[in-house]
């Protein structure tokens, strides 16, 4: 959440992984904060979700982006922030996925197509579907539900190969990301701006 970032840096962190965060009820990540650890020289790296979209709009300054959702945001083949929202469950369930990604309904769809497990007409169907429905009512079976262009003897085919073929493509950004991590000394973030201490910064 807002704030965690700066922290981090203040307390002597030399560099900082930024994956995912809540957006809806908390002040998610701020930009200010990520450009004040890197005016300190701290690698912050981004990768699969919300580290995904802060990666895309701050590696101008030196943030690191990792993996393919970041490099969809950054060349802008991919342009809405609801594609990584997805719905999740409790602390206590382990913040277990309710719903499906974006992200990961085009990869899986796209890992379907090559694999030859649907065509292109199911494919384009499928991620109408998905696109039409709200992050929080994303499911496989919505998405089959909501494709009334399939058959319903087909339906039942398709949520099936979907289901079993799922490709977490926001997970392996993730664990992309922790690996580079592991080699964060490598990496000399470029200080070639002057962080400015606005009023609000200075409130904070």
């Amino acid at each position: 959440m807002q704030g965690d970032v700066r922290l981090a840096v203040e307390q002597g962190a030399r560099a900082i992984g930024l994956i995912d965060g809540a957006f809806e009820y908390v002040a998610p990540v701020w930009h200010k904060e990520i450009l004040y650890g890197l005016s300190k020289g701290v690698a912050v790296f981004g990768a699969a979700s919300m580290g995904a979209l802060r990666a895309a709009e701050c590696h101008a300054f030196g943030m690191i982006g990792i993996g393919e959702i970041f490099a969809a945001y950054a060349s802008e083949t991919r342009v809405d922030d609801a594609d990584v929202a997805l719905l999740h469950g409790p602390e206590e369930l382990g913040y277990i996925a309710i719903t499906v990604p974006m992200v990961n309904v085009d990869a899986t769809i796209a890992g379907c197509c090559t694999h030859g497990l649907i065509c292109d007409r199911e494919a384009r169907h499928l991620e109408e579907s998905a696109r039409s429905l709200f992050f929080k009512a994303r499911s496989w079976n919505a998405v089959v539900a909501n494709c009334s262009e399939i058959a319903s003897g087909r339906a039942n085919e398709l949520l099936r190969i979907l289901c079993h073929n799922y490709v977490d493509q926001k997970r392996a950004d993730a664990v992309a990301l922790i690996d580079a991590l592991r080699h964060a000394d490598a990496y000399s973030p470029p200080t070639h701006f002057e962080f400015n201490r606005t009023s609000l910064w200075r409130d904070d």
